[in-house]
């Protein structure tokens, strides 16, 4: 990448968060306002873009096959309308950190895992040029703190060299990175008038990352200095863990993990383990229709106990219904945010669930997962020497903050009280144009 050249300014501020589900851009103006892009979604307008990419194969007018790409609310929306699906990939940046997975097949052509994202991102850069109408070559990236599946500085390195070679390949000439948690502290420092000793607790769907700085007026003035961020921490799981726990507990039983199948005069289980995990992730169902599969689930649905269930599985592997159990999953964490008791819906493919759940049961089945959210609070606690008393505020971000489970975490700790929120979806973005704009001033 080409270094900041001078002829770049404050005009140039752009914040960009790439998110395991959704991501977004803001652009911070020469009066230090911060706009976010739009993008078209259901014939409204959203500020949040879905890191989705699907394929598909056409015929041309002489009969050649061939392919191009959807990407955003666009892929989903083809996705559902079409009855010949293509493949649809999300969650990419999951995989940043894996030295092993290096890209993947589609129709016969191999692509590396930068390549896949920087579609991504290439679309991004071009949509939100043309609607501030300047040229997008510059952008301030958030990171989390530990990326999805990181277990030493190595694999963190290797997971920011693929991210850098991503955006490159997308059209921008020069980015710089900048912790997630960190830049929505930006965002909580706009509204400050005094000095404030936070803690930031940034939940996305693959990571839930922390930080401790101080914010204020004063820090702005004098300039951020390293002795103003006291620690990070973060644990690379969050939102999509949970719902993987809600397809194991809630789903799957009903698609048949549970059921037995008789073999040689044994009752065995009548379908891998290995299916019902691909299940937990939907934009990996696509992976399951294959013959294989067929021909195990068609040999499990005559053996099987119960060959009702293992004909649901059929049918949702078949007609590709991840994205429409992910809805249904989504739904319920909602409800289940604002209410002890909800119901679980799922109307598909011959499948009539409806399955009552309380609080008390989601919350017991993803307290391994806070267990491991609050183990990484102690740790930032305990390694920057901060007592949680002097703490003045909490500002929580991401979808999973809405958790009431999460959100108590927060509130033994420190205070009921001491809890902020706000802009859930973009609070990251909005501050990583501030932090562009921040760097470009320094630097010009």
């Amino acid at each position: 990448m080409k270094s900041m050249g001078a002829a770049q300014s404050r005009r140039d501020a752009v914040g960009f968060d790439f998110g395991t589900t959704n991501s977004s851009i803001a652009i911070a103006g020469e009066d230090g306002q911060v706009q976010l892009a739009s993008f078209p979604s259901a014939g409204a307008v959203t500020p949040s873009f879905r890191s989705v990419l699907y394929f598909e194969q056409y015929r041309n007018s002489d009969g050649a096959k061939r392919m191009h790409s959807l990407t955003g609310p666009a892929a989903i929306e083809h996705y559902l309308q079409t009855d010949e699906k293509g493949r649809l990939v999300q969650s990419l940046k999951s995989h940043l950190s894996s030295q092993l997975l290096t890209g993947t097949e589609v129709f016969g052509r191999r692509y590396k895992l930068e390549e896949l994202i920087s579609r991504i991102l290439s679309d991004l850069r071009k949509h939100t040029a043309h609607q501030f109408a300047k040229p997008i070559r510059y952008a301030m990236v958030g990171r989390p703190v530990r990326f999805v599946g990181a277990e030493a500085e190595e694999d963190q390195e290797f997971a920011v060299s693929r991210l850098r070679a991503a955006f490159a390949l997308a059209g921008f000439e020069h980015v710089n990175f900048e912790m997630e948690p960190v830049a929505a502290a930006y965002t909580y420092e706009a509204t400050l008038d005094h000095e404030e000793l936070i803690l930031i607790g940034d939940f996305g769907g693959g990571t839930s990352d922390f930080s401790l700085l101080r914010v204020g007026p004063e820090v702005r003035r004098r300039g951020r200095g390293k002795q103003d961020l006291l620690g990070n921490s973060g644990v690379g799981l969050a939102g999509d863990a949970f719902d993987a726990r809600i397809i194991r507990k809630l789903v799957s039983p009903a698609l048949g993990s549970n059921s037995e199948a008789r073999s040689l005069g044994k009752l065995l289980p009548a379908v891998p383990a290995w299916i019902y995990a691909n299940l937990e992730r939907w934009h990996y169902l696509s992976f399951l229709r294959t013959n294989n599969v067929r021909e195990i689930l068609k040999s499990a649905h005559i053996r099987a106990l119960e060959p009702e269930k293992i004909e649901a599985l059929i049918a949702i592997i078949d007609e590709d219904l991840g994205y429409q159990l992910h809805h249904s999953v989504q739904a319920l964490k909602f409800e289940l945010s604002r209410n002890e008791d909800a119901e679980f819906r799922f109307f598909n493919a011959g499948m009539d669930l409806r399955i009552p759940v309380q609080r008390t049961s989601f919350e017991s089945w993803i307290a391994e997962d806070l267990q491991a959210i609050e183990g990484a609070i102690d740790k930032l606690l305990q390694s920057s020497g901060v007592d949680p008393r002097a703490i003045d505020r909490v500002f929580l971000t991401g979808g999973s903050s809405f958790v009431p489970a999460v959100r108590r975490i927060f509130e033994r700790r420190f205070g009921k009280t001491s809890i902020r929120g706000g802009n859930e979806f973009t609070s990251v973005a909005h501050g990583l144009a501030l932090r562009a704009a921040e760097s470009l001033a320094h630097a010009g």
